[in-house]
């Protein structure tokens, strides 16, 4: 009796046929960049060439003074979009993606306030602004500060949201928390920890925060992901060890402070569980001299994004000088 092996060859084929798709498939994800992958922002995306890459950026806005935003720890340009929107109807707008985030360049040495400083300096040359207000939130706030001390003669103004670098670690600290924020734990954060760590940063979080979490799921897939959360580490280790706080004394430039009342993360509750965002905020206004705080109640870390208006609100009373 002859047994027909056709149709065992036909499905063996096929399997090799599906399995070969599949790898492909597999490959074409895993060489597509985060500037391939992340959705276009809110505005049009440009670039400029630095010394170590290109640097992703927004414009919106013709007004003859400049508001440069700078975001923070995993974040990118497109979190200031809430705010441009009505900003860039009196100002000109930029909003910048540090090295290591967003559609930049990823394969930076350091990922330091000072090394971050320097590059919103290469930066603002290149465009070509002279006097600017610089923007900046959390981690983007404390490369801020750098920046503010060591070039005053580039701004007109600064504002820090939520701005980290206020708050002091000592060395055990400092070490505890680069021991747990690594590369290989960053890769491995589950879709459940990443929706948990985003509603972290807002006291009541916004519908439009949806889209962020869905793109910061996205990336996951990308072929320079383990850059980006090398960036990640390195950002951590960059603010506790390039300390800035000994910065704010040096500042002359007019500045304004806004910090959430309700923030999950500054001061860190599990490091320093009786300190208050109060005593982090007025330690900020004392070393900054003649500074403005305002302290905003319910909103949370991102507070930015979380309360548009109100942050604009603050923002286009201190740009008018009251």
């Amino acid at each position: 009796m002859k047994i027909n092996m056709k149709p065992v060859c036909n499905m063996k084929k096929l399997l090799i046929l599906v399995l070969h798709f599949f790898i492909l498939n597999c490959s074409a994800q895993n060489t597509k960049t985060m500037k391939e992958i992340l959705s276009p922002y809110h505005s049009v995306t440009n670039f400029v060439q630095l010394k170590e890459g290109d640097i992703a950026y927004t414009k919106e806005g013709t007004g003859k003074k400049t508001l440069v935003f700078v975001h923070g720890l995993s974040s990118n340009a497109d979190a200031w979009y809430r705010n441009i929107e009505e900003l860039k109807k009196n100002y000109t707008c930029i909003a910048i993606d540090l090295p290591g985030y967003g559609k930049s360049y990823k394969n930076a040495e350091a990922f330091t306030p000072t090394y971050f400083a320097e590059v919103i300096k290469e930066f603002s040359e290149k465009l070509k602004l002279k006097k600017f207000t610089l923007i900046g939130h959390s981690m983007g706030g404390q490369a801020s500060i750098r920046f503010a001390a060591k070039y005053p003669e580039k701004l007109e103004k600064l504002i820090l949201v939520a701005p980290a670098g206020i708050e002091e670690f000592s060395e055990f600290e400092g070490n505890a928390m680069k021991s747990v924020m690594k590369q290989k734990t960053i890769m491995a954060t589950s879709e459940d920890q990443i929706q948990r760590n985003y509603q972290l940063n807002f006291f009541k979080m916004p519908k439009e925060a949806e889209h962020m979490i869905e793109e910061r799921k996205k990336i996951t897939q990308t072929s320079d992901f383990d850059l980006h959360a090398l960036a990640i580490e390195k950002s951590i280790a960059g603010m506790l060890d390039d300390v800035v706080i000994s910065d704010l004394p040096k500042v002359k430039t007019p500045a304004l402070l806004l910090f959430a009342k309700n923030d999950m993360l500054i001061p860190n509750k599990y490091l320093h569980p009786l300190m208050t965002l109060e005593s982090v905020a007025e330690k900020a206004q004392k070393s900054l001299s003649g500074s403005k705080l305002i302290v905003m109640d319910e909103v949370g870390h991102f507070m930015q994004f979380e309360k548009p208006a109100e942050v604009n609100r603050e923002i286009e009373a201190f740009m008018r000088g009251k």
